[in-house]
């Protein structure tokens, strides 16, 4: 039955597959929600898993438009797909319904990304004359050094910082484990941090929030979550003026896009940013080409 199978491939995913919590509840949603839609329709409490077709699952993505932007629908119907790969492997279906329905035509939109002078600019805005700004400004200056995810750089420990030699390891996606270098800029502000600033922020925690193997800390002295990362850097684009439609990951783009102009190998990056595709990095070769373009455009006398 299908309540039953869906919580067998959950506990498959945490202790088999070992995914991220964050990529777990991402399927446990969509799961769950086209459970909750086949069983208002069927009028049941429970469904057998084989009478579900590609013509179920066409008229389950049908009922999302209007309310799900079309990556969010192939999203749901790649969960549905890794659902019943599962179902296939373990002799509990004979095929997998979700692969004969076609994934919506998604329009690949180039990163927003910042130019050297206004990436530069935006990361000096934090005042480092405060607790804070020294904090903000340490992970601003990591997010461009290293172009790690903002979930990678909340879940980085003392212990996986080594400042001799200027690397931080991270764990991406999938717990796949890498090791990035950074530069002095982001040491500098860093080791700031580390040795004015942290520290206030543990004494002033209670011992049952605080947490002694975080890098980033609230000033209760916990760790700090993705989206208090978001909020810091929506805080600062307003102060910064020109600067607009930037989010945490734009610094991620910014970071792989000026590699690349730099003459970056496109391995490397692909490397650095923990990609498990080059093709997820091959995005990067078009905002450069736009660049060039531009240029051409503004400097060739025929163009």
């Amino acid at each position: 039955m299908l309540n039953a199978l869906i919580a067998e491939f959950l506990q498959h995913l945490k202790y088999e597959r070992n995914l991220s919590p964050h990529t777990q509840r991402n399927y446990a949603s969509d799961l769950d929600q086209f459970r909750i839609w086949i069983l208002s329709i069927e009028h049941r409490e429970d469904v057998e898993v084989e009478g579900i077709d590609r013509l179920t699952i066409r008229e389950w993505m049908a009922s999302l438009h209007g309310d799900h932007k079309k990556t969010s629908i192939a999203r749901k119907l790649a969960s549905l797909r890794t659902f019943f790969q599962f179902l296939v492997r373990e002799h509990r279906v004979g095929s997998n319904p979700a692969k004969l329905v076609a994934t919506p035509r998604i329009e690949r939109k180039l990163p927003a990304h910042l130019s050297i002078e206004d990436a530069v600019r935006f990361i000096e805005m934090p005042n480092v004359a405060t607790d804070l700004g020294r904090r903000d400004r340490a992970i601003l200056e990591l997010l461009y050094a290293t172009g790690i995810r903002v979930s990678e750089l909340v879940g980085i420990n003392l212990s996986d910082i080594d400042v001799s030699e200027r690397l931080v390891r991270v764990l991406g996606k999938r717990r796949k484990e890498r090791i990035v270098p950074f530069g002095e800029p982001a040491l500098a502000a860093i080791l700031l941090y580390l040795n004015d600033t942290r520290p206030q922020f543990l004494a002033a925690g209670k011992e049952t929030v605080r947490d002694e193997k975080a890098v980033f800390l609230h000033r209760r002295g916990g760790r700090l979550t993705t989206r208090s990362v978001g909020r810091l850097v929506d805080k600062y684009i307003l102060e910064c003026s020109g600067i607009f439609n930037i989010s945490p990951h734009s610094l991620r783009h910014t970071f792989a896009t000026h590699l690349l102009d730099n003459g970056a190998d496109l391995r490397d990056i692909q490397e650095l940013l923990g990609h498990a595709r080059l093709s997820s990095t091959q995005i990067y070769t078009h905002v450069s080409m736009e660049k060039l373009i531009e240029v051409y455009d503004k400097a060739h006398p025929k163009a």
